[in-house]
């Protein structure tokens, strides 16, 4: 066979690796510029953080904010298998500006590197970056106007969707081991439809558990076993989720999502171990698989599109601290 054409990793549907080397990504490379979004009248600018490595966010900042109003801090990972999308793609601009004027705050959405040109940690170091760029920059004077006149540094949120997840969860681990300065603090953590692997395989991951292994490997060029806590932290023991650096989290999932069983099993692990938190709340879409919410069913569909709603509905309600009290798990009706 044609060693062009013979599949060596099969990372569908975001990437395949062929015997020869050729890497063949998935999915659309457009982009959307920023600028004012005539449906939210949410505005959005991109700022350059670190020339040397391309470290860049699109900032995000909803309509009719005064002079001096503060607003909860958003940092946003964009999901992609980790090799894929951008902050800047028309899907992410899209779900990013509505999660902004739903939820009344000011975003920071990652432009991170992606392996495996960048192998792993370097979008964790990137995503960490940024989160202490838009910390620092919420003071008087700061460097990016935005964050420093509405920005405030003790309620700053760190989200991401599916790879993007398991960024946010890293990089939430760094922040309770190094700390954040001027007194910058991570109120909550939302991780939707988190993308973890490790050894032992869980029921909902299907044909998944047997490629993991090799993707992982592919991921972070072969520095780190599966079983890392980067990869899977339901392998640390309870003591080391001490680290986690945010008081609440929210964990969602959906009822034919490959990830399924690990996100509950999360939300599980994070109970059951020395994190000093308030809060770990699980909310479970029934029906619908991976990351349904950015598809065009959910906007084509009534029905889905009314799940993704409350899907948001969750996601905004924990951010303005009405979901839940310490111990929830919601399950969408619909």
């Amino acid at each position: 066979m044609d060693p062009d054409e013979e599949i060596e990793i099969d990372f569908y549907p975001f990437l395949i690796v062929y015997k020869s080397g050729r890497v063949q990504r998935f999915g659309s490379t457009s982009r959307k510029s920023a600028g004012t979004d005539a449906t939210t009248g949410v505005t959005s600018k991109d700022v350059l953080i670190d020339a040397a490595t391309g470290l860049a966010v699109r900032l995000f900042l909803p309509k009719g904010v005064s002079g001096s109003q503060k607003l909860p801090v958003l940092v946003y990972a964009h999901g992609g298998g980790f090799v894929t999308e951008s902050a800047f793609s028309p899907r992410y601009t899209g779900y990013v500006n509505a999660l902004v004027a739903a939820a009344g705050v000011v975003a920071v959405s990652v432009e991170f590197r992606l392996a495996p040109e960048h192998p792993i940690p370097a979008l964790y170091d990137d995503a960490w970056a940024a989160l202490c760029w838009a910390a620092a920059s919420c003071v008087s004077g700061g460097p990016e106007p935005w964050l420093a006149e509405h920005g405030d540094s003790t309620r700053i949120f760190v989200a991401g969707n599916s790879s993007g997840g398991n960024v946010a969860h890293n990089v939430v681990m760094r922040a309770g081991k190094e700390g954040l300065d001027r007194g910058a603090r991570i109120e909550g953590m939302v991780l939707l439809h988190p993308l973890f692997m490790g050894k032992a395989p869980v029921p909902s991951e299907g044909t998944l558990a047997g490629r993991s292994e090799s993707i992982w490997r592919l991921l972070c060029a072969g520095r780190y076993g599966i079983d890392h806590p980067f990869s899977n932290p339901l392998a640390m023991p309870p003591e080391e989720w001490a680290a986690l650096g945010c008081r609440r989290a929210l964990v969602t999932t959906a009822e034919l999502d490959p990830a399924r069983d690990r996100g509950r099993k999360y939300v599980e692990a994070l109970r059951g171990s020395a994190w000093g938190g308030e809060e770990a709340a699980l909310y479970e879409t029934e029906g619908e698989g991976h990351m349904y919410f950015l598809l065009k069913h959910a906007r084509s569909d009534p029905v889905v599109a009314a799940k993704a709603a409350n899907e948001m509905a969750a996601v905004v309600s924990f951010i303005s601290r009405g979901m839940c009290a310490s111990d929830c798990n919601i399950r969408s009706a619909l």
